[in-house]
């Protein structure tokens, strides 16, 4: 069998041949530019493909630019469009090389031609080169005034480009007024278009700066401007159409006449194809009509069916983004779109984050007539194999539950969630009836006959253990087993989220006063584990349950353990004022995002360490201009700051001094429990006595299971030395995401000494003194007398991290310290190791 005869190889035009491919090029480029022999417009554009693949690829063909201009004197378009892609994209970069291009440009920009002009105009004024910006006046002025529409087009667009180059050149140019004239007499929709974009565009920048732009800008809606662009609304294309519906939704009328003389003109446009010019026209609608509380209505239910026409057609995006507006409308008001319930079903194929939506409008559209046929519906997503969705499916259930007033029905399916063999279902369920036993408490008994029977050994969420905490504590009378599972989870305290140490602290005092024999033990351990940890919340809520038991116990149970009363309202996330700033700005990124644009433009209110770019930019021993902004204190840290800094020394020198207020050491080890009838004789006489006497105090001495509070603790032993590592690297993304999961361990205010504050002139040396001690800057900013910095230090034996925020002001000489750290029992040796490194700055 003969062997298959060789194909002929071609190389490819994106990869060159070899070194010689761009001087190769670069001979038959000349060869040709000269020509006029037939066929060599096919010539040339085999060869400037071949150019353009280069450049698009990385490959450097800028020494062509000669030949290429040389080239493009032809009335080839194809040619010409390539040619002004290889000028544009080298203009850019080589501002002398742009020079070049002028000539040429200028003569296509006086071509027969209009496509040719028009091209020529769009890339001269693409060049954005400040030096040639006297070029492009003469060409702008001619193509404003052009024959051929499309060449106006590209003429007005290339005066916003001119204006962002050099503004003071586009006013001199007289090229507002120029374009307010095309605006209103060009008989192009076009070109129209593009005027009032161009004008916004120009006057909103100008208003800054001068009256004359002000008004211009207010003139752009008064009533004949206004008028005149709706009665020329449907020659536009969609983009213009929203453009002029835009600055509709900014016009007052003066009477109620003229409302509906606009909306019956709009009419139609809620039938338009686009979802774009749709959500514009009922911008304007909604805007018209808000002084008119009846007619608002009516038009929420005008613009329903195009709504949820729109939701139901379209890509997976464009469904989303229709549905956040209809989102936003359903919560302002849900009962008109009570009875299209079914439209929020959630299809099998949708997005999760189309399905998250759709049951948070589920949920609010709930009430006494759909609530059965919606809430039977949620249950069928608590079995989706999307985890999150059946979460949400779950939460869903228990709001609509909070805020229905017969709840027969769903609390029988939240007791049935918990019998699920599904962790995440037991988790999310668990929360849910605990809001439910705070708002509806008659139904206690039912619901602890269920949680009673669940394992907490088989709950492991934070959220879902405290909810079972909460209830173990709340009705331990009618939980044989509470006081004893209580005391299994004090067993393992160290291993529970701070979180869930905080609700065993306030259950197990709640579960002592209703059955204290039982609970005595496991209340002694938890105090004493309290004040012992490291977690800042934790210790200071022990500390206070404890302070509080030796004033006076009845006191205590009426602080800890009150007649409770149902809650009514549950406190919405979302304050009114900010779901009424979305709401003006209706049809922007504020919809889809759920909050404001100031949230999510403005640095000042981003989450903590979102400007990625800035820290970046900040490295070790380099002084920056902006100051990282101070970052946002998590719900859990926020007890932190419940004492000042300087309380919170006095407490730890009374805990020091052994006062009164001694708080218990934690060993369990050496110390007895005391008989039971010496438990019961003391718990009797702790709860019969109003006044705190000697019977007090020795019941509380009983209860810390026999330590004595008038004698002064034992020394803790002295930590061990800390050792950093010397060479310890930490990139910002991993420290903003550490910083964000780690709680605060230590929160505290420290003094520089004088000469270290006098040091401190700008935050380089600082950086270099704390690096010699094995601690890292991450970033830095601010200038004298306020200086903030973000330092790491990680251990020398292992890769634990310690992270801080460090707030100097040099006029007072003091620091405040936020110290989180992945090792917490180390976090206290740290922070002594940090303030002996600050306070020797200045001092060496």
């Amino acid at each position: 069998m003969a062997p298959p005869a060789q194909s002929s190889r071609y190389p490819s035009p994106s990869q060159p041949s070899g070194k010689g491919e761009v001087s190769d090029l670069r001979l038959q480029l000349r060869q040709l530019a000269g020509s006029r022999a037939p066929g060599v417009d096919d010539s040339k554009r085999e060869l400037f493909k071949k150019v353009i693949s280069y450049m698009t690829i990385g490959i450097d063909v800028s020494s062509l630019f000669g030949e290429m201009v040389m080239c493009s004197v032809t009335p080839d378009i194809v040619l010409k469009k390539m040619c002004y892609l290889y000028v544009g994209n080298y203009a850019k970069v080589n501002p002398d090389l742009a020079l070049l291009t002028i000539n040429f440009l200028q003569r296509d920009c006086k071509d027969q031609d209009p496509i040719i002009r028009g091209l020529a105009l769009r890339s001269l004024s693409s060049l954005r080169v400040a030096n040639l910006v006297e070029y492009l006046v003469g060409p702008l002025g001619s193509g404003l005034k052009d024959n051929n529409a499309y060449v106006r087009t590209v003429a007005v667009m290339g005066a916003v480009k001119l204006y962002h180059i050099s503004a003071s050149t586009c006013i001199d140019a007289d090229f507002p007024a120029t374009l307010k004239h095309l605006m209103l007499n060009d008989s192009d929709s076009q070109v129209v278009v593009n005027c009032l974009f161009a004008l916004q565009e120009i006057w909103n920048s100008e208003s800054s700066k001068s009256e004359e732009a002000t008004r211009e800008k207010e003139g752009l809606i008064s009533k004949p401007f206004i008028y005149y662009l709706l009665n020329r609304l449907r020659e536009f294309n969609e983009w213009g159409q929203c453009l002029v519906l835009e600055l509709v939704a900014k016009y007052v009328p003066s009477d109620t006449n003229e409302n509906f003389d606009i909306m019956n003109l709009l009419e139609d446009r809620l039938q338009h194809a686009n979802g774009a010019v749709v959500l514009a026209t009922i911008k304007v609608f909604l805007q018209l009509t808000l002084s008119m509380a009846d007619v608002h209505q009516e038009v929420y239910e005008r613009i329903k069916a195009p709504l949820l026409t729109l939701v139901s057609s379209g890509s997976p995006e464009q469904s989303y983004a229709v549905l956040s507006h209809l989102h936003l409308l359903v919560m302002r008001a849900p009962y008109i779109f009570a009875s299209d319930y079914k439209h929020f079903y959630c299809q099998y194929n949708e997005p999760s984050y189309v399905k998250k939506l759709k049951l948070e409008m589920l949920t609010a559209v709930a009430n006494e007539s759909n609530t059965y046929e919606i809430v039977t519906e949620l249950c069928e997503y608590a079995a989706n194999v999307d985890v999150p969705i059946a979460r949400e499916s779950i939460r869903a259930v228990g709001k609509i539950a909070l805020q229905q007033y017969d709840v027969n029905a769903i609390v029988d399916r939240l007791l049935q969630f918990l019998e699920m063999e599904k962790d995440y279902v037991t988790a999310e369920a668990l929360v849910l009836v605990k809001d439910l036993l705070r708002k509806y408490p008659q139904w206690s008994h039912d619901c602890i006959a269920v949680v009673g029977n669940i394992s907490s050994k088989n709950v492991q969420e934070p959220k879902a253990k405290a909810a079972l905490i909460w209830m173990l504590g709340e009705y331990a009378q009618d939980m044989d087993d509470a006081p004893y599972i209580l005391e299994s989870l004090v067993e393992n305290w160290e291993e529970d989220a701070p979180e869930v140490r905080l609700h065993l602290l306030t259950a197990i005092m709640k579960c002592f006063f209703r059955r204290p024999p039982e609970t005595q033990k496991a209340l002694g351990i938890a105090l004493a584990a309290g004040v012992a940890d490291f977690h800042q919340d934790v210790h200071d809520r022990a500390l206070f349950y404890y302070r509080l038991l030796q004033y006076d116990v009845s006191s205590a149970e009426r602080v800890v353990n009150p007649p409770k009363q149902a809650v009514s309202v549950f406190a919405d996330t979302q304050s009114n004022e900010i779901k009424d700033r979305i709401f003006d700005e209706f049809n922007s990124l504020s919809v889809v995002y759920q909050k404001p644009s100031y949230m999510f433009t403005d640095k000042d209110h981003r989450g903590p360490f979102e400007f990625s770019d800035e820290i970046g930019n900040l490295a070790v021993g380099v002084e920056s201009e902006h100051e990282v902004p101070a970052t946002s204190v998590d719900a859990n840290e926020t007890s932190d700051l419940l004492l000042s800094t300087t309380e919170k020394e006095e407490t730890r020198a009374m805990v020091a001094n052994g006062s009164d207020y001694t708080a218990p050491l934690y060993d369990s080890s050496t110390r007895a429990l005391p008989s039971q009838g010496q438990s019961e004789l003391a718990i009797t006489n702790l709860l019969g006595t109003s006044d705190p006497g000697p019977q007090a105090s020795m019941a509380i001495d009983d209860l810390l299971m026999g330590l004595d509070l008038t004698a002064p603790p034992a020394p803790a032993s002295a930590p061990p030395s800390l050792k950093l590592n010397a060479r310890a690297a930490l990139d910002a993304g991993s420290f903003q995401r550490k910083w964000r999961e780690l709680p605060v361990a230590i929160y505290q205010e420290c003094e520089l000494s004088s000469q270290g504050a006098a040091a401190l002139t700008s935050a380089q040396a600082l950086l270099q003194h704390m690096q010699g001690n094995s601690i890292q800057c991450i970033a830095s900013g601010g200038q004298s007398p306020n200086f903030k910095f973000f330092f790491f230090a990680q251990k020398a034996e292992e890769p634990s991290v310690f992270l801080v925020e460090c707030k100097i002001n040099t006029s007072t000489a003091k620091a405040q310290l936020n110290i989180k750290a992945e090792d917490q029992s180390t976090s206290h040796g740290f922070s002594a190791l940090f303030q002996s490194a600050l306070s020797r700055f200045g001092t060496s």
